[in-house]
């Protein structure tokens, strides 16, 4: 728009430098799988949120199915479930539980230790707390590494920078054109520096976050309905427990709740 040359910023020597000394800084301060968890989340921005509206409603709906199981039989009744997670009737119906088997063991084992019947519901939900805490900390770190990376990339460039200055004090003398050219490299390398930071990186880190937070938040809903289960509350009472504790933005409402616990094979709202 301002007639500037677009070719200028093609400055393949200071992205080497910039994205070379970036990656090593990566690979210094992080262990292996500390960086290929990172991959994997910025791959997973890709796909946005998947803790969706729909996503928590048929997780309600599947609680629903393993609390009335249980109410009816037992929470005993539910080993066969827990034991054998691909085989349960319950569960075969949730795709998206089997496919993630975070979410999986962690249902699994919280019922599990239900179901010795030594442990208390307050010792349970300490155990879910610090478990969860474990979780949280560990999805933290690859998000931690990149904030790092990001806040190095203005200072590596402007090390890009001094660099091109440096070539272009050795240029003194040459043509005006040349030394222009090789100021305008020199400015390319800090011009990349602070936009890969804050138009990129940053930016990035900042949608991991968000991510890494709504998977909490989904944690934190099934700890809810699990406790209040394994404290006695009826089944339907337990998944509104639950609902309650899901963010305003991905909340059912309570009738959308009972009508998708209704329709579920599993158990009927109002019987349970």
């Amino acid at each position: 728009m301002e007639k500037g040359k677009l070719a200028v910023l093609m400055q393949p020597a200071e992205l080497v430098i910039i994205g070379g000394a970036a990656l090593g800084t990566l690979l210094i301060a992080n262990p292996l799988p500390v960086v290929i968890k990172m991959v994997k989340m910025l791959i997973g921005v890709l796909g946005g949120d998947k803790y969706t509206k729909a996503r928590y409603t048929d997780t309600l709906k599947m609680l629903n199915d393993l609390f009335s199981r249980g109410r009816k039989g037992g929470i005993s009744s539910l080993e066969p479930d827990v034991e054998a997670p691909d085989k349960s009737e319950v569960f075969k119906k949730y795709d998206f539980v089997i496919k993630d088997h975070h979410v999986l063991h962690f249902i699994c084992d919280t019922l599990r230790m239900a179901m010795t019947g030594t442990v208390s519901h307050f010792d349970l939900d300490q155990m879910i707390e610090l478990d969860l805490e474990v979780h949280h900390t560990e999805a933290a770190a690859p998000i931690a590494a990149l904030n790092t990376v990001a806040d190095s990339l203005p200072g590596l460039g402007i090390v890009a920078a001094v660099l091109g200055v440096v070539i272009t004090m050795g240029a003194i003398g040459g043509p005006p054109a040349e030394i222009g050219h090789k100021v305008a490299a020199a400015l390319v390398g800090t011009f990349l520096g602070i936009l890969l930071c804050y138009g990129f990186l940053g930016p990035l880190a900042g949608m991991m976050t968000k991510i890494n937070d709504s998977e909490a938040q989904y944690y934190n809903c099934l700890r809810t309905g699990l406790i209040a289960f394994v404290r006695g509350a009826a089944p339907i009472l337990a998944v509104e427990f639950a609902r309650r504790s899901i963010p305003h933005a991905a909340r059912p409402s309570f009738k959308e709740m009972e009508a998708a616990c209704k329709g579920s094979k599993g158990g009927d709202a109002k019987a349970a």
